[in-house]
This record gives structure tokens, sequence and C-alpha cells, in this order.
């Protein structure tokens, strides 16, 4: 999908389309005050933000601990820790095909799995045992849509550092394979998902940390879907690199540059596909 830069003066009135059960467990209201979008168009959003009918292509990788953790914007963060020093990235890829009052658009979500000012923070532990750990939840340190709207909506509403770049996902072969395009004609990422895996029932709720008007923000996250995942715990001590394994791909420009920057292993600790998932975004408190 081509970056979209036009704003449309309206919401998109699809609310009644939302009629998946997982809906009905959310209050819509709207913000404290509409967004202004430009000086011309102001929009009073819903929240939580609904998705549905969302393909997802998520890709789980390792990459060094110390890296990870400059990327962060807060010394009150710091990435759950993995062994050998390292730490982990998720690389999420998403077709919204309907987003409630917004047109469709695509988007990547680069995070970095964390604690806020974590009293403990043990390996693995913090993944495996959520609602443990009050203080778990996910940065994104980059995230790349192709909607206008969307890159201001996430930079005024949470603090999310978005950008508008080409996204093309296409599934071939077994294959859902998504690549970013900057501004610049730079393609800097390819994520190459297997659609098979073991089929696995997600309900999720976590919590989002971002920085917006430098105060640290947290805002719930959730979805559900089945997912098919394959795990490949091996790389924790396998570090050799076969092509036929290889996911992750990186290419040209600084966005390239920033993620080589990490040493992210290329061959995913996990990966995980579904074709319809329901989800929601919402305000951050």
């Amino acid at each position: 999908m081509q970056a979209n830069n036009s704003i449309s003066e309206t919401l998109l009135d699809n609310k009644a389309e939302f009629t998946d059960n997982f809906f009905s467990h959310f209050e819509l209201r709207t913000a404290s005050q509409p967004l202004a979008l430009n000086e011309q168009i102001t929009k009073d959003y819903l929240f939580p933000t609904f998705y549905g009918d969302v393909s997802c292509a998520i890709g789980i990788f390792l990459c060094d601990f110390d890296k990870a953790k400059k990327r962060l914007p807060s010394e009150k963060m710091t990435p759950v820790k993995m062994p050998g020093n390292k730490a982990l990235i998720t690389i999420s890829c998403y077709e919204y095909k309907n987003v409630l009052g917004v047109a469709p658009y695509n988007e990547i979500a680069m995070t970095i799995p964390i604690q806020v000012e974590p009293k403990f923070n043990p390996p693995l532990l913090p993944l495996l045992l959520e609602k443990q750990f009050s203080r778990f939840g996910y940065h994104v340190f980059h995230m790349p849509v192709t909607s206008l709207e969307n890159q201001i909506r996430g930079l005024k509403i949470w603090g999310l550092p978005k950008v508008v770049d080409d996204i093309d996902i296409k599934v071939a072969n077994g294959i859902s394979t998504t690549k970013a395009t900057d501004a610049s004609g730079n393609q800097y990422v390819q994520l190459d998902i297997p659609t098979s895996g073991k089929k696995t029932a997600f309900n999720v709720k976590s919590n989002l940390y971002s920085i917006l008007n430098e105060e640290i923000k947290q805002s719930a996250t959730c979805f559900k879907a089945n997912f098919n995942v394959s795990k490949n715990i091996s790389r924790l001590w396998n570090n050799q690199t076969p092509n036929d394994a290889v996911a992750l791909k990186l290419g040209t420009g600084p966005y390239a540059d920033m993620l080589r920057d990490l040493d992210i292993d290329p061959v995913p600790f996990q990966t995980r596909h579904t074709t319809s998932m329901s989800a929601c975004f919402d305000l951050p408190n």
C-alpha cells in the first residue's frame, strides 16, 4: 500500500461494522478534546480505536541487550532480559482493513518488550507471566504507517514515533512478506513470516509505553485471534544463520542503519500469523 498523505474532512461512519463479540467489552467515548489534524481539519474520534478483520504477521527476534537499552527514551525503562546478554525485538505487520472512523491502512510496529522501574527483572519471566508483572509492556521505537492521518494521531495522542512510508504486504507460497520503503525511496526492511504453525488462541491485554510531553504514558492494547505460531528456542544457543531460515532482511537508508545497530538475529525466535484479528487501542493514562 502506497503512502496516503491526504486527510478526509469527516470521520468514516463505520461503527456498525464492528459486530464481533470482542468489541462489546469496551465502552466507546471521546477524548477530552477533538484532535486538530491541520489548520483546517479537526476530528472528535471515538476511543478505544477498534480494528476489525486485521491480518497480522509477527516476527520476534533476539538482539543485543545493551543496544536495545540505548534505544529506550527513559532511564526508567529497561528491556526484558534474555540469556546471553540479549533482549527481544518484536516486529508486527498489520493490514488494518476496518478501522473505527478511519480509512484502512498498513502499519509496522517495531517494539522492545520492557519493564518500567522494575523491582525485579528476571530473564524471560515477564513475557511468560505477563499478568504477574504489572510494570511489563512494550515500547515502540519505530512505527511506519501508510496514512498521514494516523501518523498525526499517533504523534499527538500517544507520542508514538510514526513515519509515513509505503508498506507492501503480500502472501504467496505460505509466506507473508512485508516490505517498507521510506519517503526517499529506500526499501529498508523486509519481513518474511510463514503462515503455517501451531494454531494458538490469543486473547491478550498488554501495556504500551510511550513518551508524550516528556512523560511516560501507558496505553492499553487488546487483541483476540487464532495465530499460527512457530517457535525456535534454539536461537538462544545456536547462532548459525542458514539462508532459508532468515526472516529479517535489512536494506538501505537511515532506518536500516538504525536496525543494524541493534545487532538483531535475522532468524526469528518465534513467528505468528493470522488472517483475521480483532483489536483495540485506548487513550494513554
